[in-house]
Protein backbone atom coordinates (compact mmCIF):
# COMPACT_ATOMS: atom_id res chain seq x y z
CA UNK A 1 0.00 0.00 0.00
CA UNK A 2 1.04 3.51 -1.08
CA UNK A 3 1.81 5.72 1.83
CA UNK A 4 1.73 9.61 1.83
CA UNK A 5 3.07 11.35 4.46
CA UNK A 6 2.83 15.22 5.43
CA UNK A 7 3.14 17.57 8.15
CA UNK A 8 4.35 21.21 6.98
CA UNK A 9 1.60 22.68 4.41
CA UNK A 10 5.05 23.96 2.44
CA UNK A 11 5.97 20.62 1.91
CA UNK A 12 4.67 17.95 -0.96
CA UNK A 13 1.71 16.83 -0.15
CA UNK A 14 1.33 20.04 2.44
CA UNK A 15 -2.20 20.73 1.36
CA UNK A 16 -3.62 18.14 3.57
CA UNK A 17 -2.46 19.85 6.55
CA UNK A 18 -4.72 21.78 8.83
CA UNK A 19 -2.55 24.82 8.53
CA UNK A 20 -2.96 25.05 4.97
CA UNK A 21 -4.11 28.67 3.79
CA UNK A 22 -6.95 27.21 2.24
CA UNK A 23 -10.11 29.47 4.25
CA UNK A 24 -13.51 27.65 4.83
CA UNK A 25 -17.23 28.58 5.62
CA UNK A 26 -18.80 27.71 8.52
CA UNK A 27 -21.04 28.36 11.27
CA UNK A 28 -21.79 31.67 9.43
CA UNK A 29 -17.77 32.50 9.79
CA UNK A 30 -15.04 32.51 7.17
CA UNK A 31 -11.97 30.32 8.97
CA UNK A 32 -8.59 31.16 7.46
CA UNK A 33 -7.56 27.26 7.73
CA UNK A 34 -9.40 24.37 9.34
CA UNK A 35 -6.74 24.89 12.09
CA UNK A 36 -7.96 27.95 13.07
CA UNK A 37 -11.72 26.43 13.31
CA UNK A 38 -10.53 23.07 15.28
CA UNK A 39 -8.87 25.36 17.78
CA UNK A 40 -11.23 27.70 18.28
CA UNK A 41 -14.10 24.83 18.23
CA UNK A 42 -12.55 24.22 21.84
CA UNK A 43 -14.43 27.51 23.30
CA UNK A 44 -17.61 27.94 21.72
CA UNK A 45 -19.38 31.43 21.97
CA UNK A 46 -16.64 32.88 23.93
CA UNK A 47 -14.30 35.85 23.11
CA UNK A 48 -11.68 33.25 23.01
CA UNK A 49 -12.89 31.48 20.09
CA UNK A 50 -13.29 35.19 18.13
CA UNK A 51 -9.79 35.73 19.07
CA UNK A 52 -8.80 32.40 17.39
CA UNK A 53 -10.72 32.72 14.65
CA UNK A 54 -9.19 36.41 13.80
CA UNK A 55 -5.56 34.87 14.76
CA UNK A 56 -2.51 36.00 11.81
CA UNK A 57 -1.43 32.54 11.66
CA UNK A 58 -2.52 28.93 12.07
CA UNK A 59 0.57 28.58 14.18
CA UNK A 60 -1.25 31.62 16.59
CA UNK A 61 -4.46 29.82 16.42
CA UNK A 62 -2.98 26.62 17.75
CA UNK A 63 -0.99 28.52 20.59
CA UNK A 64 -4.25 30.10 21.49
CA UNK A 65 -6.31 26.97 21.43
CA UNK A 66 -3.54 25.45 24.08
CA UNK A 67 -4.27 28.64 26.07
CA UNK A 68 -6.35 27.85 29.17
CA UNK A 69 -6.74 31.37 29.80
CA UNK A 70 -10.65 30.34 28.86
CA UNK A 71 -12.36 27.22 29.63
CA UNK A 72 -12.22 24.21 27.96
CA UNK A 73 -15.93 22.77 26.64
CA UNK A 74 -16.69 20.18 28.95
CA UNK A 75 -17.24 17.49 26.04
CA UNK A 76 -13.82 18.41 23.86
CA UNK A 77 -12.78 14.91 24.00
CA UNK A 78 -16.20 13.34 22.84
CA UNK A 79 -16.72 16.08 19.68
CA UNK A 80 -13.02 16.61 18.72
CA UNK A 81 -13.46 14.07 15.96
CA UNK A 82 -16.26 15.25 14.91
CA UNK A 83 -15.61 18.76 14.83
CA UNK A 84 -12.11 17.97 12.69
CA UNK A 85 -13.99 16.04 10.26
CA UNK A 86 -16.93 19.02 9.83
CA UNK A 87 -13.61 20.99 8.79
CA UNK A 88 -12.34 18.75 6.46
CA UNK A 89 -15.37 18.13 4.74
CA UNK A 90 -15.75 21.97 4.26
CA UNK A 91 -11.75 22.48 3.23
CA UNK A 92 -12.12 19.30 0.48
CA UNK A 93 -16.16 20.54 -0.84
CA UNK A 94 -15.33 24.32 -0.68
CA UNK A 95 -12.14 23.92 -2.95
CA UNK A 96 -12.20 22.04 -6.08
CA UNK A 97 -8.34 21.66 -6.45
CA UNK A 98 -8.12 20.75 -2.89
CA UNK A 99 -10.70 17.76 -3.61
CA UNK A 100 -9.26 16.70 -6.66
CA UNK A 101 -5.75 16.23 -4.86
CA UNK A 102 -7.39 14.35 -1.93
CA UNK A 103 -9.10 11.88 -4.61
CA UNK A 104 -5.88 11.63 -6.40
CA UNK A 105 -4.83 10.09 -3.49
CA UNK A 106 -6.71 7.41 -3.83
CA UNK A 107 -6.18 3.86 -1.57
CA UNK A 108 -2.96 5.67 -0.14
CA UNK A 109 -2.75 5.62 4.08
CA UNK A 110 -2.58 9.26 4.59
CA UNK A 111 -0.28 9.83 7.68
CA UNK A 112 0.46 12.94 9.35
CA UNK A 113 4.16 12.36 10.48
CA UNK A 114 5.71 14.56 13.31
CA UNK A 115 6.89 13.59 16.36
CA UNK A 116 5.14 16.90 17.88
CA UNK A 117 1.68 15.21 17.83
CA UNK A 118 0.73 11.34 18.87
CA UNK A 119 -2.89 11.95 18.70
CA UNK A 120 -3.88 13.93 15.10
CA UNK A 121 -0.18 12.53 14.09
CA UNK A 122 1.82 9.35 14.14
CA UNK A 123 4.02 9.84 17.09
CA UNK A 124 7.41 10.33 14.40
CA UNK A 125 7.62 6.59 14.49
CA UNK A 126 4.20 5.31 14.01
CA UNK A 127 3.16 4.64 17.52
CA UNK A 128 0.66 7.76 17.26
CA UNK A 129 -2.97 7.29 16.59
CA UNK A 130 -2.50 9.06 13.39
CA UNK A 131 -6.34 10.24 13.82
CA UNK A 132 -5.89 13.37 11.15
CA UNK A 133 -5.20 10.92 8.64
CA UNK A 134 -7.81 8.77 9.27
CA UNK A 135 -10.01 11.52 9.05
CA UNK A 136 -9.24 12.81 6.16
CA UNK A 137 -9.33 8.72 4.33
CA UNK A 138 -12.81 8.96 5.77
CA UNK A 139 -13.52 12.24 4.12
CA UNK A 140 -12.03 11.01 0.55
CA UNK A 141 -14.32 7.65 0.63
CA UNK A 142 -17.45 10.36 1.65
CA UNK A 143 -16.18 12.38 -1.63
CA UNK A 144 -15.14 9.42 -4.20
Amino acid sequence: MRIIEFYLHTDPWGELSNFHPAPIHLDGQRWPTTEHYFQAAKFPGTPHAELIRLAATPDRAKQLGGDRAAPLRADWLAVRDEVMRTALRAKFTQHEQLRALLLDTADAQLVEHTVNDHYCGDGGDGSGVNRLGLLLMQVRAELS
